[in-house]
């Protein structure tokens, strides 16, 4: 095992010089070093905030695999602004891009996961973006860090990349702000899941529930993960109903509501929907331009109006996407040395943007069927029952809505139907999603299950 942290660096950049391309190789990895390791982290000094975020989305994995095969008790990596060993900033290039204010800060230095807690300390309020897609999740989460308990459990659902992670985090930190002799634990369904599974075959399943019911406030992610693990759902039944008979907070996030987790025991879903249920939706245009300035802000950077409307306009998917587009472009500006224009940025999200996934008309109708617990064929026959109306009516909506299939096309796939049938029905489902909460809800089930 290396004790020099620098050495190790030194391998890590040996094998990536190997397997990426010199000029990648100089531009993120040239000016780095290895800082220290403490409690199963290791720290990476890096010239600015811009290129640790660059290093932790673009290579941080194959880092990491690195790392752990010169040190196995490596866990996880953390890029810090730092200076080198002779005290001088660590300088990337000498090219300064032509957009960014010489008096342009560097964020203070990212502290590590907590060891005890798991919180992040960079999810917080204060940097979490309100819009339209979120502020009732926003605001149900300020509620619970004013009066824990207000709603308990509080439950955040909605598809990938949309901020939930960083809005139930930021309750977990405020809480701890505000006491810092507050238990809190914060884990992914993946962890509470080994946790048990390793408890069961080491025999320590009760030092393991007494050391999960000592905390105040309890924080789970991706509850979704435990369909269909009955043995886990049941230690998670017990642990919630010890949290809720002592008015303990306990707080969720999904990409479903709980309703809609195939594989979920009825009496967890129960329990899931005695407090708040709250979805967070795509981020609408002001809110993805507002996402983009904010971001722009955080750099020090001045990016012209038109090229992040352009951004906005054109990248309709989540958080996430936003972000990784927004992060090459600022790769674009530190290599170029300048603002790309539009049609630089076309391409830019043309090469970096995922394209929906391609599925066919019986593939849609298949989901649906699968969904309404309905035979597929009953989909296509002329019943007048409410329950395969529904579901039909479903199907050509989403056909027309989201895959621009033409009217006569949807009636005739649709059993041969006429087509102003077709457009009784997506008329029909377009007024009635407005004003009915819960089949907006089945629409977006729908569509997460279409798209994975």
């Amino acid at each position: 095992m290396q004790s020099d942290p620098q050495k190790t660096w030194d391998q890590v950049l040996a094998e990536m010089e190997l397997v990426i391309p010199k000029a990648t190789y100089m531009t993120w990895f040239k000016n780095t070093q290895g800082v220290k390791v403490e409690d199963g982290v290791f720290f990476v000094g890096v010239p600015s905030d811009f290129y640790r975020e660059w290093l932790h989305n673009k290579f941080n994995k194959e880092i990491t695999r690195i790392l752990r095969i010169h040190n196995e008790h490596i866990r996880s990596v953390e890029y810090v602004v730092s200076k080198n060993p002779q005290g001088q900033q660590v300088v990337a290039s000498k090219k300064v891009p032509t957009h960014q204010p010489t008096n342009a800060k560097e964020l203070p230095l990212e502290a590590p996961v907590g060891k005890k807690d798991n919180l992040n300390p960079k999810y917080t309020f204060e940097n979490f973006i309100i819009g339209p897609f979120n502020e009732v999740a926003y605001s149900a989460a300020q509620a619970t860090l004013r009066q824990p308990g207000t709603y308990n459990p509080l439950f955040i659902y909605g598809s990938t990349g949309l901020g939930k992670t960083h809005l139930i985090q930021a309750v977990g930190n405020g809480l701890k702000a505000k006491n810092p002799n507050l238990s809190i634990l914060y884990v992914n369904s993946e962890k509470f899941t080994n946790d048990i599974i390793s408890a069961i075959q080491t025999n320590k399943i009760a030092s393991l529930k007494e050391k999960y019911r000592a905390h105040d406030v309890f924080i789970m992610d991706d509850i979704q993960f435990l369909s269909g693990k009955d043995k886990v759902q049941e230690e998670l039944f017990h642990l919630f109903n010890i949290f809720y008979d002592k008015n303990r907070q306990v707080i969720f996030s999904s990409d479903k509501h709980p309703n809609y987790i195939l594989g979920l025991e009825d009496r967890l879903k129960s329990r899931l929907s005695q407090g708040m249920i709250i979805d967070v939706a795509k981020p609408e245009y002001e809110s993805r331009v507002a996402i983009l300035q904010a971001k722009t802000k955080e750099h020090g950077l001045t990016i012209s109006h038109e090229v992040l409307n352009f951004i906005a306009s054109n990248v309709e998917g989540n958080i996430r996407e936003l972000e990784g587009i927004f992060n090459t472009l600022l790769a674009q500006i530190n290599t170029k040395g300048r603002e790309p224009n539009i049609q630089e940025v076309k391409m830019l999200i043309k090469n970096n943007i995922k394209p929906k996934k391609n599925v066919s008309v019986d593939e849609i109708i298949d989901t649906i069927a699968h969904f309404y617990n309905l035979d597929k064929e009953l989909i296509y026959e002329k019943t007048r029952r409410k329950e395969i109306v529904r579901a039909r009516q479903v199907a050509m909506y989403l056909l027309r809505e989201d895959y621009n299939i033409s009217f006569p096309l949807i009636g005739r796939k649709m059993g041969g139907r006429d087509h102003t049938t077709v457009i009784h029905s997506c008329e029909k489902i377009k007024h009635e999603v407005v004003t009915d909460a819960e089949l907006a809800q089945e629409l977006e089930q729908i569509r997460a299950m279409l798209a994975v």
